[in-house]
């Protein structure tokens, strides 16, 4: 059965993406417009370091774009992540609420605070955080004292729920938000994957408190490596520059900095790659959308696959397409997976569960039964905006 469901998988990905015969990429970067002046002009003006003009419109141009006050350029999205957890008020010694079907980066960045993630299951119609679960798991583990929730077993402090748009699927944030709101928790929206996503017609990155962007060299724009954060408000946006940039008071020549922080800032030559990426970003996600639809109707034939669509009243900016088993199987899942790379068809699992990651095995974790089914099922196909 997995020989021939690769070979139609194969067939409708070559069909698809117009590349008949040869290697097809799982996502690459889409050049296509002022990139290399851009990037030429930082050169020749020796404008090349973590200052700029690159730098400052790149950021003006994301909070066009997302619709969110402030942005703050960062070398990547897990650097962003980890200034998010210490804005939103993470702790030593705090819990942190996740999903564990996600990229390892969101945990890393929890620990980086010397906080425990706490991993939740996720929902199957959006791949994010589930609220059903979430809200049922809190009620049965949780308890509040003096107004902070407490994990009933470890007794440490809950203190925030990151909440993570998958492929660029915007989660459920209305519910989710309500239960922040119930519980005390901050809402923290790892949007790494999400540019050009919107939930009910704004972009992600408005819901929470602080938001965090990726512009790794597979998403669905580039600045090679780097990240932003996003908030609409004005403090935490003054601190996070200030947390970004070694803590430096600023003076014309004194070196002072006033508490230990991070030189996370991104380089001027890698935003002017974002620059000139942003000003095609509409354009992008036209052709990436135009890519899902056409994988939409060509997997209707395909009785044992269903390919993953957006919700309803969202806006997906499918930055990787994914086909899931409609039985749940590893063996199947694996052998897929090596029979399509084999043949040039660059496919790749979803990721595997946070807590069964040696490093965060101990974590605490409610049930994750739709995560496990996902684990076992979820292939991602070629989705680049260049087919």
């Amino acid at each position: 059965m997995a020989e021939q469901l690769a070979r139609k998988i194969e067939q409708i990905v070559r069909k698809v993406s117009g590349i008949a015969h040869g290697p097809v990429v799982l996502h690459e970067p889409f050049f296509n417009g002022n990139e290399r002046q851009y990037v030429t002009d930082c050169i020749d003006t020796n404008w090349v370091s973590t200052v700029g003009k690159y730098v400052n419109l790149f950021e003006q141009q994301i909070s066009r774009t997302t619709g969110v006050k402030h942005t703050i350029a960062t070398i990547n999205g897990t650097a962003a992540l980890h200034i998010c957890l210490q804005l939103a008020g993470v702790q030593p010694g705090d819990e942190v609420l996740m999903q564990a079907l996600t990229f390892v980066a969101s945990a890393n960045a929890i620990a980086y605070c010397n906080a425990t993630p706490h991993f939740i299951d996720v929902s199957p119609v959006s791949l994010g955080v589930c609220p059903e679960r979430l809200r049922e798991h809190l009620k049965a583990a949780t308890s509040m004292q003096n107004g902070i929730l407490l994990n009933k077993v470890t007794g440490r402090p809950i203190r925030a729920l990151m909440v993570m748009h998958t492929f660029g699927h915007p989660s459920q944030l209305d519910e989710l938000l309500s239960i922040c709101n119930e519980y005390g928790l901050k809402m923290i929206e790892d949007a790494a994957e999400a540019i050009g996503s919107e939930y009910h017609g704004r972009h992600v990155g408005n819901h929470g408190l602080i938001s965090a962007l990726s512009f790794n060299g597979n998403k669905t724009i580039t600045t090679g490596g780097g990240g932003a954060i996003l908030t609409n408000d004005d403090h935490l946006a003054q601190q996070a520059r200030h947390l970004t940039t070694t803590g430096k008071v600023t003076h014309i020549w004194e070196y002072h900095h006033d508490c230990i922080a991070y030189n996370y800032r991104l380089p001027n030559i890698n935003a002017a790659l974002g620059c000139a990426q942003l000003e095609q970003l509409g354009d992008v996600i036209m052709k990436k959308r135009v890519l899902a639809s056409r994988y939409q109707h060509e997997f209707k034939q395909v009785a044992d696959l269903s390919f993953f669509n957006e919700m309803p009243g969202v806006k997906s900016n499918y930055w990787l397409n994914a086909v899931i088993l409609k039985t749940p199987d590893m063996e199947t899942r694996n052998q897929l997976l090596n029979t399509l790379n084999a043949d040039g068809i660059m496919v790749r699992p979803i990721w595997n569960l946070m807590n069964r990651l040696p490093m965060y095995a101990a974590c605490p974790a409610a049930d994750l039964s739709i995560s496990h089914q996902l684990e076992q099922s979820v292939i991602n196909i070629p989705s680049s905006p260049s087919f």
